[in-house]
């Protein structure tokens, strides 16, 4: 499987090698660095011939490579290379010269081989840990499009800043079952709609988790599998729609694998950048919103901060479900009128978002179904829900967290139609979104299902729940739950 990462459609030398997580250039580096150091060990007649092969494939590779860009991942193999060539060609120079090759005698020439081939394997292994991400091909009959939106609400004030002019904006970024496009159209570019966007999210995201920007610098290198405004599938039936809020400091495109899945099964999926709290929301005038939240680190504290945070992003998912139906009614100019049957929705979250997904549930009936990936429950009131819920977790203790498992049950409880919780086993808390892709496959911080499987499970599980609830498709729902995790049902009466 082969994932483009560059711009010009036919240009091939910076695409990705799925499961080698380096471009066909990188490895012809690799390659060229690698065999020089073996020269060394070769018997003589081939010593030349090697070297001059090495060499012309490692030049000009490298050469090419500056120019495209070097990833930091290839620093290491590029500066291995530099300490390598000399050697290596020292000998053919003093040959053509006329004069006798030196060569140094193997147990002094071992540690320095030694040294270099360590030097040149942390460059794959670092692409390994830190690699540009490769979306999953989505499982559905249809081909995915996406396209931003930006929408203002007239009648809600901006509490984040001090102008009382200032009304509520958010950026909605919506993915769509689309006709397929030609296999030369390019595939939009992961984290915004430009690479300036994408790095400056990129950038927003590292700050926010305390990484230095470099080791992440991949991310904004990726593209996925949706095209940027593609036309809508045909047929002229109407999808229903499936709203997304991200994590604390979060972004709309946070879990586009999860999305692309989603779309590409007849969902349309919509998800927030809400300002002020993600990472970075860049406008369409090129404004740059900073993320403004800040936990203290108090247990109570940063629970009343999570209250207020939620309500402002529960009533921001109402508001687009609100845009969502004129853009049916073609009250708002887009491709997708006529095709969105607000009638059927869902509301969906990761994190906070999760909880806000369930207090814009309690507080706006029209969403259907609620699904929350791994959020805390945030309603000071215990208010009750009345629409069919999911809530997917990993494995917490009381040792862990003594309140969330406690608040989440209780919540589903209070539900009165039945609700379900899958505790999905080798689960961690970014297993439910895009960060197995391109964070280092260490369980505690992503979990250990493994960079695709991860948001398999979260799809399957999240598609089987939308087929039931909004679709009404029959089937045998808590069956289906059951094979990804241990599953727990809370029907009205409270029975498991």
């Amino acid at each position: 499987m082969w994932h483009c990462v560059c711009r010009p459609e036919d240009d091939r030398v910076t695409e990705i090698i799925a499961g080698l997580y380096m471009s066909p250039l990188e490895f012809l580096v690799l390659l060229g660095a690698v065999t020089l150091v073996v020269t060394r060990w070769l018997p003589s007649a081939a010593r030349p011939r090697v070297t001059i092969a090495a060499g012309a494939v490692l030049v000009p590779s490298a050469i090419v490579l500056g120019v495209v860009g070097v990833r930091w991942q290839m620093l290491p193999v590029l500066a291995g290379a530099a300490i390598v060539l000399p050697f290596a060609l020292s000998p053919l120079l003093r040959r053509r010269a006329g004069r006798t090759a030196w060569r140094a005698r193997w147990w002094l020439a071992l540690p320095g081989s030694v040294a270099c081939v360590g030097l040149i394997a942390t460059g794959p292994v670092a692409a390994w840990a830190f690699p540009v991400p490769v979306f999953p091909e989505p499982s559905g009959r249809f081909a995915v499009g996406t396209r931003v939106m930006q929408w203002t609400d007239p009648h809600r004030p901006e509490t984040a800043t001090a102008d009382p002019h200032d009304r509520r904006t958010v950026v909605v970024q919506l993915w769509y079952p689309a006709r397929k496009s030609p296999a030369s159209a390019q595939r939009a570019q992961y984290l915004g709609r430009t690479e300036h966007e994408a790095r400056t999210v990129s950038d927003a995201l590292a700050r926010h988790v305390g990484l230095p920007r470099f080791l992440v610098d991949g991310i904004p290198r990726a593209h996925t599998r949706s095209v940027f405004n593609a036309p809508v599938a045909g047929g002229g039936g109407r999808f229903p729609v499936v709203l997304f809020s991200p994590g604390l400091g979060g972004v709309r495109t946070q879990n586009t694998a999860w999305a692309e899945e989603l779309a590409s099964h007849g969902y349309v999926v919509a998800a927030l950048d809400h300002p002020y709290d993600s990472a970075a929301v860049v406008l369409a005038d090129g404004r740059t919103i900073n993320s403004r939240t800040v936990s203290t680190g108090d247990p109570d504290k940063d629970e009343k901060l999570g209250i207020g945070w939620a309500t402002v992003r529960a009533a921001d998912l109402s508001f687009v479900l609100t845009q969502l139906g004129r853009l049916d009614r073609g009250e708002i100019t887009g491709p997708l009128t006529g095709r969105l049957d607000t009638g059927r929705a869902a509301v969906t979250g990761h994190s906070i978002g999760g909880g806000s997904a369930l207090q814009a549930a309690r507080q706006d009936r029209r969403f259907d179904a609620v699904i929350d990936l791994d959020g805390y429950p945030y309603d000071p009131t215990s208010r009750s829900l009345h629409q069919p819920a999911l809530a997917l977790t990993q494995a917490i203790t009381p040792d862990t967290d003594p309140q969330y498992i406690p608040r989440l049950t209780e919540t589903l409880k209070l539900n009165t139609v039945t609700s379900y919780r899958l505790t999905i086993p080798g689960a961690a808390h970014l297993t439910f979104m895009d960060g197995p892709l391109y964070l280092p496959p260490v369980p505690s911080i992503v979990g250990s299902l493994g960079r695709t499987e991860s948001s398999h499970v979260v799809a399957a599980t999240t598609l089987a729940f939308l087929d039931t609830t909004l679709r009404h498709e029959p089937d045998d729902l808590a069956a289906v739950l059951s094979a990804y995790g241990d599953l727990s049902v809370y029907s009205p009466d409270h029975s498991r």
